[in-house]
């Protein structure tokens, strides 16, 4: 596999297309970025270059930014699109949007490459019914920042062929990711299935006046956020002993929220039209410059806690293990 034969397309260019873009562009695949927002147009060249600029200055990349730039096409035409590979789609979470940008690109692309979507809510299964060969469509779920962080879930739908769902695990490798090859289409994939049993957890917590929305985050970041970089929760239960959480769950899992509501407390900041560090409203009040300057330090800790996670990557205890057999031998 070398990215540099690879023209793949990414449809839809807003916070997430772009960062997306960037990861493609750093693989080193010729992209074709199409905006079917036409205001689009007006910021994804910079905030691309921004990424890249960043990625450069903390030692991601080797070259300056014109350098990987020189392989992008922004454009509204989805003609552009022709000779990808493969194509993400990176729409908003609307049906008849996605169908509509689906029956665009499938007028462009070839039979046999691959269309993708990046959705998070919405099933493979469902969306894969939408286009004319449902055996060559995905899911291809990232996680914001798409160039730093390692996360990204494959997704087959009913229809997938899954020869299909391994060629994209194997070549979001050379993205840098390790990825998750989802075999079986599920409502929230894996990771929006684990994350969502904890947000709804936390709300509740706080609804029922046990802690604080900040004595909830500080547990979040000094207990599973110490270990969640390092290994997973299975792994964790492993090296801290399977019996005592075998215990705990006897008595702890029948007191957990199990509620199919949207809980109050996030109805009501969303009521009010709060929108988090977008508008300076959230769960958190945020004062006048305050939302810009935690989208800067995230931004910041992004480089620092992918610079730690490549230190130890998922196979470092099987490296090691190797390793000193090699020197005992």
């Amino acid at each position: 596999m070398n990215p540099n034969e690879i023209p793949v397309g990414i449809v839809g260019l807003g916070l997430m297309g772009c960062s997306i873009v960037t990861c493609l562009l750093i693989a080193g695949h010729p992209v074709a970025a199409i905006a079917p927002v036409p205001a689009d147009l007006d910021h994804a060249e910079r905030r691309i270059r921004e990424h890249l600029q960043n990625a450069w200055q903390n030692g991601i990349i080797d070259n300056e930014p014109e350098y990987y730039l020189r392989r992008l096409i922004i454009s509204e035409d989805y003609s552009v699109l022709h000779p990808c590979k493969l194509v993400n789609e990176c729409t908003i979470e609307n049906v008849d949007i996605k169908n509509a940008v689906y029956r665009k690109i499938e007028q462009e692309i070839s039979a046999d490459a691959l269309l993708t979507s990046n959705t998070s809510a919405i099933p493979i299964s469902q969306l894969q019914k939408l286009t004319q060969h449902p055996e060559r469509f995905l899911g291809l779920h990232w996680t914001e920042p798409a160039h730093t962080t390692r996360f990204l879930e494959i997704i087959c739908g009913d229809d997938t062929d899954i020869q299909k769902g391994e060629y994209l695990y194997e070549l979001s490798h050379l993205w840098g990711k390790e990825p998750i090859l989802v075999r079986k289409d599920i409502a929230g994939f894996i990771t929006n299935r684990l994350m969502y049993a904890m947000y709804r957890e936390a709300i509740s917590l706080v609804e029922n006046g046990y802690a604080t929305i900040e004595d909830v985050d500080r547990s979040c970041r000094n207990n599973a956020g110490y270990f969640m970089t390092f290994v997973g929760v299975f792994r964790w239960m492993d090296l801290t002993g399977v019996p005592a959480y075998h215990t705990v769950m006897k008595n702890l899992l029948p007191t957990l929220n199990n509620s199919t509501e949207i809980p109050e407390l996030i109805d009501k900041v969303v009521r009010e039209g709060g929108k988090g560090v977008l508008n300076s409203h959230g769960f958190y009040e945020y004062e006048p410059g305050e939302a810009e300057v935690w989208e800067e330090t995230f931004k910041e800790f992004t480089y620092d806690i992918r610079e730690l996670a490549l230190k130890y990557p998922g196979d470092i205890v099987k490296r090691r293990l190797a390793e000193k057999k090699n020197q005992e031998s």
